[in-house]
């Protein structure tokens, strides 16, 4: 009798309960996948602002004779972009759209600059989401010496909820970090 007892197997509760821990533990994976793919994604624009930040610093010190001067404009070099395009300077001779490329002459400094700044915008547009969802700023104050200049980026990215509460009151709620990447041209 002993041993017929030990070979019945298991109840149809303990199956059940079995399976409810199991769901559980199914569903709290399935959560934490979740947050995760929505993390990669906050990650990535992090990363891409950190590259492309390192790349505008690289084409700033291939062009020192223009950076490390400050070119030429006091108290502070100032350029923001957004879009694809230079939205405002404090160096009222960094317009136009030259293209370094394809120039009979070789292009001055100040030419170059603005080139470099259009080609990293074109660069950063789509990357960042586009338009109005990225501002970069160039600063170089030209009171001290050796200049050293600031590019911050600015971008525009949506929270992720980690609860059902969260996500309710979270809604479209939008963050806006910030890359700051200092340089000595």
């Amino acid at each position: 009798m002993n041993v017929a007892r030990r070979m019945r197997g298991f109840s149809l509760i303990e199956v059940l309960v079995s399976l409810v821990i199991i769901s559980v533990g199914l569903l709290g994976i399935a959560k934490i996948q979740t947050i995760a793919y929505a993390e990669t994604g906050t990650s990535s624009l992090r990363s891409i602002a950190a590259i492309e930040a390192s790349s505008m610093a690289s084409s700033m010190r291939a062009n020192r004779a223009y950076w490390a001067t400050g070119g030429g404009v006091s108290p502070t070099l100032q350029v923001t972009v957004a879009g694809t395009a230079i939205t405002s300077t404090t160096d009222g001779a960094m317009t136009g759209t030259p293209n370094c490329e394809v120039l009979a002459t070789p292009c001055t400094n100040r030419q170059m600059a603005t080139y470099d700044i259009q080609e990293w915008a074109a660069a950063l547009d789509p990357l960042l989401g586009g338009g109005a969802a990225y501002n970069a700023t160039i600063t170089c104050p030209t009171t001290v010496t050796p200049i050293d200049c600031t590019i911050t980026i600015t971008w525009t990215e949506r929270l992720t909820a980690t609860t059902s509460g969260a996500a309710s009151n979270l809604g479209t709620a939008i963050m806006t970090p910030t890359y700051t990447l200092n340089v000595q041209p």
